[in-house]
């Protein structure tokens, strides 16, 4: 439901309104099955003729709830709660491109969803084009085929920090009648969101920044209700002619533009791929939303102030943070970001692989994890970590420096961060 209430009061009170004498606190609903009185009534369910619950691998009371939060805070018509923000990504796309078909991503994309794209949907019969996020309209538009079916991209790119154009990439994607499907996990509908630049879908791994606190893993979809499948019906059959797994429905024409896309992810994905959200997880993360505006405030400050003083600092080679005023990126994040970014700082340490990893070791309050976006500041030294495999040359050609280090600001006290960061800094 679309409102006028500030971001900050959706974060706490959107998506449910307790009935007079119901709980304040969204109720976990942990069935997985719902009781009817007849079998007629059942069947409205099973023909989207009713609303109503008949198994929480489709849809489920606690799970719709958080979802419509999410909804609210990034201004969709739809949106639905998925097991992880890997199963996010794979859904957007593959509800509306399938063997055959061809998607236009942009290159600075998280490195799960490069893979899912370029190596497993690939085996899958559906095609990639990788652009530079950088590149210029005509190479933008020279990357679309009469097959293309979607525009993929990330507000700020994990962990390149790239800062995409939203409204260039829509223009691109609209001009060829397609969607542009943004994934907004590090900006967080707080400080971005890419439905008013014109992005159509709007796609987050929960796990990060929204749950806040490393609990629950998750993902979430949401529908702008903008785009006009049936305008462009010849190519999304799947939203545009009956669907004959699902009694013959046309997703498009019944549920309309507001509601096609959510409505057909649920009823064919979900109920083939069963990539479902627990309740009790997302009751952890309605907990972790409640306090989003408050986290990304604190998060973007201690991110800002970390950034600056690394940019100062004579053992540090290089800082990458979309807030610096010396960054690439720093005038599109004043146009779609203006109120901050996100607490994921990438810098280099002079001496490369060595000094990265004694720096690493040194540190005292971050820990080092594979995670990011969390309450606790963590960072990770991707040569040593998740690129381990690879020579000096190999990470270079991946784009991974050996001195890389991804440092993930928590909501501590930022000087307790620069001071650690500092002692680390010393033992080189």
């Amino acid at each position: 439901m679309k409102n006028n209430h500030s971001i900050e009061t959706k974060c706490v009170q959107g998506g449910y309104t307790p009935g007079n004498g119901e709980p304040r606190q969204v109720p976990i609903i942990q069935s997985t099955t719902y009781k009817y009185a007849t079998s007629e009534d059942m069947g409205k369910l099973f023909d989207l003729e009713a609303s109503g619950y008949f198994y929480s691998r489709l849809q489920n009371p606690t799970c719709d709830t958080v979802a419509a939060k999410i909804c609210e805070l990034e201004g969709g018509s739809a949106a639905m709660l998925l097991s992880s923000g890997q199963a996010a990504s794979f859904f957007s796309v593959f509800n509306i491109a399938s063997c055959g078909d061809h998607v236009v991503s942009s290159s600075a994309v998280y490195g799960g969803t490069y893979n899912l794209f370029a190596v497993t949907m690939k085996k899958m019969g559906i095609e990639f084009t990788f652009v530079d996020p950088d590149c210029s309209d005509e190479e933008l538009n020279a990357a679309f085929r009469p097959n293309t079916k979607a525009v993929f991209g990330e507000t700020i790119a994990n962990p390149a920090l790239t800062v995409l154009d939203i409204e260039r990439f829509a223009k691109a994607a609209h001009a060829h009648g397609v969607p542009l499907i943004i994934d907004n996990t590090f900006a967080t509908p707080v400080n971005c969101r890419p439905i008013e630049f014109g992005a159509d879908i709007v796609t987050h791994s929960t796990t990060k920044y929204m749950d806040g606190h490393g609990s629950a893993v998750g993902g979430c979809i949401v529908d702008s209700g903008n785009f006009d499948w049936m305008a462009h019906k010849d190519k999304f059959p799947g939203l545009c002619t009956p669907d004959d797994s699902y009694h013959g429905i046309t997703y498009a024409e019944k549920f309309g533009k507001e509601g096609a896309f959510i409505y057909k992810a649920t009823a064919q994905l979900m109920r083939d791929f069963g990539c479902c959200q627990s309740p009790q997880s997302a009751y952890l993360l309605n907990l972790g939303l409640e306090s989003l505006h408050v986290r990304m405030e604190r998060h973007c400050l201690n991110a800002q102030k970390v950034a600056e003083f690394l940019e100062a600092h004579e053992k540090i080679a290089w800082v990458n943070y979309p807030g610096l005023k010396t960054n690439k990126y720093y005038s599109l994040t004043q146009k779609y970001m203006p109120n901050g970014t996100c607490g994921v700082v990438s810098f280099g340490v002079k001496g490369g692989r060595a000094a990265a990893e004694k720096f690493m070791k040194a540190l005292k309050i971050a820990a080092i994890e594979t995670h990011v976006a969390d309450a606790r500041s963590c960072c990770l030294h991707p040569a040593s970590a998740t690129h381990r495999q690879m020579n000096d040359e190999e990470l270079l050609a991946a784009g991974v420096s050996s001195d890389l280090v991804r440092f993930s600001c928590g909501i501590e006290n930022y000087r307790d961060l620069i001071n650690d960061i500092n002692q680390a800094l010393e033992t080189i």
